[in-house]
C-alpha cells in the first residue's frame, strides 16, 4: 500500500508486515515525522525499494513466504544505505543472532512496542542514515576537492608573488632603489635575518613583503607587528602568546604572532623602539627557536624568518647602551637601506601616478590624471614623510578635486610653496648622501630642473632659457627624470 505523501521532503520509512492493523498502527505513530510506505510481503517491499530511496525499513520477522531476516539480508546486499530494523513478537535467539550477523540489523524491537520508543528508535535510525550519507558525500568531496584546493592555493600564491614582486615596487628607470631591490632579491633565497633601515614612510614594509614572497617561505604566512605601538607587556603577549588566566582579561589561550608565522616570515617594524627587557626575550627566541607564551609551563618551537626594520641608527643606539649588541648582530645578518624620497626625486612622478590610480579607485574616482602644474609642485617638495606623506597628499587632492585632472590648486599650501619644511633642514639635507657620483649628480640635476619649472609655473620655454637649454634638450631631461607631465 502506497499512501499519498503529504510531506515528500521527510525521510521515507518502509513498513513490511503481513498484518494490516500493524501497518496502520506504525503509520499513525510515524506519519508526522516521516513519509511512511507499507507492504504486506517481501515481494511488495522489494518493488517499492526498487522504485524510490528508503531511509529506514521496519520489517516483521515471521511472515508468509520470505522471513524478515532473509529479506533484510537481501536489502543489505542491494540497498546497503537503508537502515534495517526488525519488529517481532518472538524472542527466538537464533533469529536475533541471524539478524545481527547476516542482515546487519540496526535494532530488534519486540511486540508489543511502545509508540514513543518506536518513534525515538526510527528517528535515531534516520539520523544515522543521514549522517552516513553525508559522510560519504564529504569523503568524495574531499577526495575530489584536494587537487582543486591545491590548484587554488598555487594560483593564490602566484598572484601574491606577482603583486609583491620587486618589480612592482614603483620607481623610475635608474632609481637608487634598483640596487636595493637587486640585493634583496639575492638575500630572499637564503635563510638569513635581514635588517631594513630607512626613514618612516619610505617603504620598508613593502620591501620586506617582497623579500618574503621571493623566498622559499612564500607559501606560509607573512605577519607584521609594529613594535612601537604598544608597551612591553602587550607586545610580549602579542608576539609570544599567552595562556588562559595568565593575567586579568586573559579569558582564552592566545597564540602569538610567532606561532602564527610558523614556517613563514615575521616583520618587526620599529624594532629600535623596544626596551632592553623586551630585547632579552626576543634574543632568547631567536637563539633557541622557541617561544614561551605568557603563563605557559613549556616553550613552543617556532620556525620563523625575522625581518626587522627601524628608522633609528641602531649602531649608535648600541653605542649609547639603548640596544643590545648581541641582538643587533642577530637581526643584522644582512642590512638593506631604503633611501628617502628626496634622495630619489626621479621616483616621485611614477609613485604619484601609481598612488593616484590606487587612491582614485578606493574613493570611487578611477581614471584620474595629474596636471603638469600639480606634478611640478609634487616634484619640488622634499617629502619629509616620504611615500606615506605623498599618499596622504594625493588622497587629499582626490577628495577635493573636480573633473578628471588633479591640478595644483587642490594641493596643500605647504606642497604649493615647494620649500615648506626645508628651513628646518640643513642646507645639504635635501641632497643625496649615498650612491655613485653619477647618481648624486642626477639627483641634483633633477632638483634644479623641478625648482626651475615650479618658479616659471611650468613654462618650459622660460625654464629652458634660464637653464641654457633648448626646448628639445629640456624635454629630454624631463623624460629622463620622469618630470614630463
Amino acid at each position: 500500500m502506497l499512501p499519498s505523501a503529504a510531506h515528500p521532503d521527510l525521510p521515507t520509512v518502509l513498513v513490511v508486515d503481513d498484518e494490516v492493523r500493524s501497518q496502520d498502527a506504525i503509520r499513525r505513530t510515524l506519519d508526522e515525522d516521516f513519509h511512511v510506505l507499507t507492504a504486506s510481503s517481501a515481494d511488495a517491499a522489494r518493488s517499492l525499494l526498487e522504485s524510490q530511496p528508503v531511509a529506514v525499513i521496519l520489517c516483521d520477522q515471521r511472515m508468509p513466504g520470505t522471513s524478515g531476516v532473509v529479506f533484510l539480508k537481501e536489502v543489505r546486499a542491494r540497498w546497503p544505505d537503508t537502515v534495517r530494523i526488525v519488529i517481532s513478537g518472538y524472542t527466538d535467539s537464533e533469529d536475533i543472532i541471524a539478524g545481527i550477523n547476516d542482515a546487519g540489523i540496526h535494532q530488534y524491537i519486540l511486540k508489543p512496542w511502545v509508540p514513543d520508543h518506536l518513534l525515538a528508535t526510527v528517528r535515531d535510525a534516520a539520523e544515522a542514515q543521514g549522517l552516513q550519507r553525508g559522510l560519504a558525500r564529504l569523503d568524495i568531496a574531499l577526495r575530489t576537492a584536494t587537487p582543486v584546493l591545491r590548484q587554488r592555493a598555487a594560483q593564490q600564491l602566484a598572484q601574491a608573488r606577482s603583486a609583491f614582486d620587486f618589480d612592482r615596487i614603483e620607481r623610475a628607470p635608474g632609481s637608487p632603489l634598483d640596487a636595493v631591490c637587486a640585493m634583496a632579491a639575492r638575500l630572499a633565497r637564503h635563510e638569513l635575518s635581514v635588517l631594513v633601515l630607512g626613514e618612516s614612510g619610505s617603504g620598508k614594509e613593502l620591501l620586506a613583503r617582497a623579500l618574503h614572497y621571493a623566498s622559499p617561505r612564500a607559501g606560509a604566512a607573512f605577519v607584521v607587528e609594529n613594535c612601537a605601538a604598544m608597551p612591553d607587556t602587550l607586545l610580549e603577549s602579542e608576539l609570544f602568546g599567552h595562556k588562559r588566566g595568565a593575567f586579568t582579561g586573559a579569558h582564552d589561550d592566545h597564540p602569538g604572532l610567532f606561532q602564527r608565522a610558523h614556517g613563514g616570515t615575521i616583520f618587526l617594524d620599529e624594532i629600535g623602539e623596544t626596551s632592553p627587557a623586551f630585547q632579552v626575550r626576543l634574543l632568547r627566541v631567536l637563539q633557541e627557536g622557541e617561544v614561551r607564551p605568557v603563563g605557559a609551563a613549556r616553550p613552543v618551537p617556532v620556525d620563523v624568518r625575522v625581518i626587522a626594520a627601524t628608522h633609528r641608527d641602531l649602531e649608535q643606539r648600541v653605542r649609547d647602551g639603548l640596544f643590545r649588541e648581541d641582538l643587533y648582530y642577530r637581526l643584522a645578518t644582512a642590512t638593506l637601506t631604503v633611501p628617502p624620497l628626496r634622495e630619489r626625486p626621479g621616483d616621485i612622478a611614477p609613485i604619484a601616478r601609481r598612488l593616484l590610480q590606487d587612491v582614485g579607485a578606493e574613493l570611487g574616482r578611477p581614471g584620474l590624471q595629474l596636471a603638469d602644474d600639480a606634478l611640478a609642485c609634487l616634484m619640488a617638495y622634499p617629502w619629509p614623510g616620504n611615500v606615506r606623506e605623498l599618499r596622504n597628499e594625493i588622497a587629499r587632492a582626490v577628495a577635493l578635486g573636480d573633473g578628471d585632472t588633479i591640478v595644483a590648486a587642490t594641493l596643500s599650501s605647504r606642497v604649493l610653496q615647494g620649500q615648506a619644511g626645508r628651513s628646518r633642514l640643513a642646507p645639504t639635507q635635501g641632497l643625496p648622501t649615498t650612491g655613485t657620483l653619477a647618481e648624486r649628480l642626477d639627483a641634483i640635476e633633477a632638483v634644479v630642473l623641478r625648482e626651475t619649472l615650479l618658479r616659471h609655473r611650468w613654462n618650459k620655454t622660460r625654464a629652458a632659457q634660464e637653464l641654457g637649454l633648448s626646448r628639445v634638450g629640456l624635454r629630454g631631461k624631463l623624460q629622463r627624470f620622469g618630470l614630463e607631465g
